[in-house]
């Protein structure tokens, strides 16, 4: 994600004149130069935060670093006058992210947006115009899935299968529907990817199931074993029909929106495509879906920044997303608790 949202930031310089990449910070100093050079810009080059911090080099930075050191990094850089745009999770646990929340809304509440970059997406952002204009009725039902094509590389640190991917799924649900769920379940297992890969994490597939009290739940799959390719739903029920967002066809450029009545309706009542942003070169799956969501989300922190608003998402929205992802955590089902057949 580094070079991405560098890349961007160097584009909307150029675009809108209000912005600059100043400086590119990675403990392999080569690796940044090579970034730099490969999108044309004379940024800076630091090895570490506290080499920026103490330059001086930026007004506000985003933080692309291992889930285990974004509190670390994002510190420094807050106290320092800095606002932050923080990839997700906050911290990837929920006593982590208590704690970082808690030290945020005391000292600086307004600082940190969180990479939400799914609010900021079109097709999802088109779905959810059609959900409020009521097109469907009553929603009653979510289903969001992420599916990676093939498990987490070696190496990779990950605090489960849970809070590293779904924290997305989680945060889209809450802010499709503007509420938190009462209770969660989640089922696990291992099954074929984390044979593949050094990455120790608890599960290669899970679902997690929610329930908003009495009339309406959601459910979030999660896995790494899409092996046909990158796979992002979601479909909204609702009691008049239902919104469908993306469809899996081996095309992730065209991300296609329909909405559909009851049964027995000939047409569609809303069908719209949105083309995604080819970049013409190979790049992990999720920037082929959410290429053209990033920069977006990169413009609205510019925007914030230089007009001192408020951020869109904040700390508080990763700490729900992570307290309904550790509710469920604490429910988990997996084969040996469950009954034969």
């Amino acid at each position: 994600m580094g070079p991405i949202h560098a890349l961007h930031v160097h584009e909307l310089a150029r675009e809108n004149g209000n912005c600059v990449l100043a400086a590119l910070v990675d403990m392999n100093v080569d690796r940044a130069r090579g970034v730099a050079k490969d999108i044309g810009c004379d940024a800076q080059i630091f090895a570490s935060v506290e080499d920026l911090v103490k330059a001086g080099a930026a007004d506000a930075t985003v933080i692309v670093t291992p889930t285990g050191a974004h509190r670390e990094h994002a510190a420094p850089l807050i106290a320092g006058g800095q606002r932050v745009l923080l990839e997700k999770p906050l911290t990837g646990t929920l006593e982590g992210d208590r704690e970082f929340a808690a030290q945020l809304d005391r000292d600086h509440p307004e600082a940190l947006m969180l990479a939400f970059q799914r609010r900021f997406d079109a097709p999802l952002e088109y779905a959810k115009q059609l959900m409020q204009a009521g097109a469907i009725g009553r929603v009653f039902k979510i289903y969001s899935s992420l599916e990676d094509s093939n498990p987490a590389p070696n190496g990779y640190q990950s605090g489960g299968i849970l809070p590293d991917m779904s924290i997305h799924n989680v945060d889209e649900i809450l802010w499709l529907t503007g509420r938190m769920p009462t209770s969660a379940l989640v089922i696990g297992s291992r099954i074929y990817s984390h044979k593949l890969t050094t990455c120790q994490e608890d599960f290669d597939d899970a679902l997690l199931y929610l329930w908003f009290g009495e009339d309406m739940t959601a459910q979030v799959q999660v896995s790494r074993n899409h092996v046909s390719g990158y796979r992002v739903e979601t479909i909204i029920f609702g009691e008049e029909g239902q919104i469908h967002v993306g469809r899996f066809e081996q095309k992730p450029f065209d991300i296609v929106v329909e909405a559909y009545g009851r049964r027995g309706r000939q047409e569609p009542l809303a069908h719209r495509s949105f083309a995604m942003r080819d970049y013409g070169r190979p790049l992990p799956e999720f920037i082929d879906r959410f290429g053209p969501a990033y920069k977006s989300e990169l413009a609205i922190f510019i925007d914030c920044c230089l007009g001192k608003k408020a951020f869109p998402t904040s700390h508080r929205d990763g700490l729900r997303a992570q307290e309904v992802v550790s509710a469920g955590m604490r429910a988990v089902v997996t084969r040996e608790q469950t009954a034969d057949v």
